[in-house]
Order: C-alpha cells, then structure tokens, then sequence
C-alpha cells in the first residue's frame, strides 16, 4: 500500500459516513409508527388510539380513517387545547404522505404529548390498501 492510499480512504469514508447520515434522514421523520393494517385491526376491534387527520378539511371530506378527527396541520396550534386530550393519550397521525405529519408531530411533542405515532404510509398507503374510509 503506497503512502497516497490512506490519505484517499479517509475522504471516501467521511462522503460515505455522509450520505448513510443524508440517506437516513430522508428515509421518515424518525417518529414511532404504526402499519395501517394494525391500525384497521385496532379501530375495528374498539381499542382504536387518537387518529388526528392533518390534511385540509377538503381532503378529509372526500374520505378519511373512520373515527379520525380533522385538523389542518396550519391551525394545530392554535387547536390543540380544544381537543381536550391528555398528555399521555396514544395519538396516531397522519397526512396525505408524511410532510404534513411531521409537522403537526413536532407541534404534539412541543406541547407535552408522549405518546404520538406516525401512520406509516400515511393516507396513501390507507387507500391503495383499499382499508375503510368514512
């Protein structure tokens, strides 16, 4: 191994140590989630969490989780105390695909919330798995 060697590992490494972190990052937003086949079992079984819909109200009344409660991501905030749920309340969220989701996630655990879980797939995988919808 010649002298030149090492010296061109260590930049090979810390690129690839860089896109494992970049990769990683883009993968989810890093919160706990839940299948959407597990959630149906649970709604259909009566042991359904809090299912907060964070999409607009239009997209919610062209079909939506049944039980889910609607509130755009936009007025979470300002909401929040209305729904009138406690800090240790399982609390399943979701969106049309994640974006939104993870925004209204960080408002949740800002404000105390422990227990809050993410719908994998978000409402685009619920549908594409033809699961009930109100």
């Amino acid at each position: 191994m010649s002298a030149q060697q090492p010296s061109m590992v260590r930049p090979l490494v810390a690129a690839g140590l860089l896109l494992a972190l970049l990769l990683a990052a883009c993968a989810g937003s890093g919160s706990p989630s839940i299948e959407p086949a597990e959630l149906a079992a649970r709604i259909a079984g009566g042991s359904a969490p809090f299912v907060l819909d964070v999409r607009s109200s239009d997209e919610f009344a062209a079909g939506h989780i049944p039980g889910a409660v609607n509130v755009p991501h936009t007025e979470l905030a300002e909401r929040l105390g209305s729904l009138g749920l406690a800090s240790d309340t399982e609390i399943v969220v979701h969106c049309q695909s994640g974006r939104r989701a993870a925004v209204a996630t960080d408002v949740l655990t800002d404000a105390g919330f422990v227990r809050v879980v993410e719908l994998e797939g978000h409402w685009a995988d619920w549908s594409a798995a033809g699961l009930p919808r109100e």
